[in-house]
């Protein structure tokens, strides 16, 4: 999910940066009480029950209640009060507070400069910092010592999720911002300091998707300012990729590289998401309501936000069954800037109550709807790894 504010916004606009638009996740262990439908603080995992979802999207296949697995419990939808939660634990993956970043492998590691931090990510002792650099962004890589390598025009980092692993995509842009032809996907490791280039001379919007199954995924389009984009897989170390023809329009990719989101235009204004197996291009479920922009690391759930946004953030995040469309559990009541799996059944949140109020982090529990604080609301930046 994307952090708002005006400047950042317009950057983005400018350089034709795709962020995720989705709240983030806080584990909690409670479900919220019936009657007020507000998030309650997190206890002891609770007793199977039977399931209870609705269906807010059109499946190609027969629905289940809910994915296999955790049982499900208490309402749908769940109204937050940002101000009421319980405290709970630092987020579990990587997290930046100010421009210190903390959690995940290594050692805290302060980002230098005053530059505005646009996303970062892990890689072994190393962080990746993608920041804005006038008109453009370019990637800080800060080793454990201090030292700092500079690349241009990077927008996008992913990473495996064990850290080991990173890859990054490079835009070249005029002076005044504008995307230029061309572009570079990046490859490297923590243990080797060999980084593995692709260069993409003709592809316009180039931007990495994921680090799965031993190959970078990213996205191009083959025209400037084209409606929809490519999906494409390249083994470090080759020469060329290699496209994937049965899913267009990327916009997310299960961890194991078995299933993918794509955007689909409805009308003038209106997006439509459909999930695909990447094998075969089997349509799984379609939705019009939700714009689908991840999925939990066993791929079970999808992470959902508004199919369309417009002004300061979206006012919800979703859980919705990767398998059915199904809707699991829905979180309003609050700004949400950013939504990151931390682990398959809990969202961290970057969250607000609009714009220059006090920012935080909250855990939310897919099966039960439950949140708390994981860092809690403060006029410092805040921010999740990718």
């Amino acid at each position: 999910m994307r952090p708002k504010n005006a400047r950042l916004v317009a950057l983005v606009a400018a350089v034709a940066v795709a962020a995720v638009v989705i709240g983030g996740v806080v584990a909690y262990r409670q479900g919220p009480r019936d009657e007020q439908a507000t998030a309650a603080p997190l206890t002891a995992r609770p007793t199977p029950t039977p399931a209870v979802s609705k269906t807010t999207s059109t499946p190609v296949s027969t629905p289940t209640a809910t994915p296999s697995g955790p049982a499900y419990t208490g309402r749908a939808e769940v109204t937050l009060k940002l101000s009421k939660l319980p405290k709970g634990r630092v987020p579990q993956i990587p997290y930046l507070v100010g421009r210190e970043v903390r959690g995940g492998a290594g050692t805290d590691v302060t980002i230098p400069g005053t530059q505005q931090v646009f996303e970062f990510a892990r890689l072994g002792e190393q962080v990746l910092a993608v920041v804005i650099k006038g008109n453009s962004t370019e990637l800080m890589k800060i080793g454990i010592t201090g030292e700092v390598e500079r690349v241009p025009d990077v927008a996008t980092v992913v990473t495996t999720e064990d850290e080991t692993a990173a890859a990054y995509s490079a835009q070249p842009r005029r002076s005044d911002g504008a995307n230029l032809r061309g572009g570079t996907v990046y490859a490297e490791t923590g243990a080797d300091a060999q980084v593995h280039k692709l260069e993409l001379p003709k592809a316009w919007e180039v931007q990495v998707l994921a680090y799965a199954a031993g190959k970078v995924w990213f996205r191009a389009s083959d025209k400037q300012d084209a409606a929809a984009w490519s999906l494409y897989t390249w083994t470090p170390g080759e020469a060329t990729p290699t496209e994937i023809k049965t899913v267009t329009s990327p916009t997310a990719l299960s961890p194991d590289a078995t299933i993918a989101a794509s955007r689909r235009v409805s009308g003038d204004y209106g997006t439509c998401s459909t999930v695909n197996e990447v094998a075969t291009g089997k349509q799984l479920w379609r939705t019009c309501e939700y714009g689908v922009v991840g999925f939990t690391q066993d791929g079970s759930v999808a992470i959902g936000g508004p199919a369309y946004e417009d002004g300061y953030g979206p006012g919800e995040t979703t859980a919705l069954d990767a398998k059915t469309g199904n809707l699991l559990r829905k979180w309003n009541g609050a700004t949400f800037l950013w939504t990151v799996v931390e682990d398959d059944q809990h969202f961290l949140m970057v969250v607000d109550d609009g714009p220059e109020t006090p920012r935080g982090v909250i855990r939310c529990t897919i099966p039960t709807g439950a949140c708390e604080q994981a860092l809690p609301l403060t006029r410092t930046e805040v921010m999740l790894g990718k």
